[in-house]
């Protein structure tokens, strides 16, 4: 075994390197060998398996809701009916308007 004692920094450096990508090609080789493993076992049962193997999971995008309220003066000012009430409608709200006068 090295004494990294006496490696110069690049020395280190590239030491630290090639260990970084033979750990990633081990666990790369690794992961090879379980996939191959599941799916045998799999197919010895009659089941197909699918693995995804990029390691993301499927994002499920969010629906968009629509607005239900809109400032009378500001167009720009919505809000979906959904959290809290906005400062802008509490600040009517508690003028005496009702909630219903914004309704889009």
């Amino acid at each position: 075994m090295t004494d990294y004692k006496d490696l110069s920094e690049n020395e280190l450096k590239t030491v630290i390197e090639r260990a970084a990508t033979a750990l990633k090609n081990k666990q790369a080789n690794k992961r090879k060998e379980v996939i191959a493993k599941i799916k045998k076992l799999a197919a010895s049962i009659d089941v197909n398996v699918e693995i995804h193997e990029d390691g993301k999971k499927a994002h499920r995008g969010a629906s968009k809701v629509p607005i239900k309220y809109r400032h009378p003066h500001d167009a720009e000012k919505t809000w979906t009916g959904r959290g809290m009430t906005p400062k802008w409608m509490q600040v009517l709200l508690d003028k005496g308007h009702d909630r219903s006068e914004f309704k889009v």
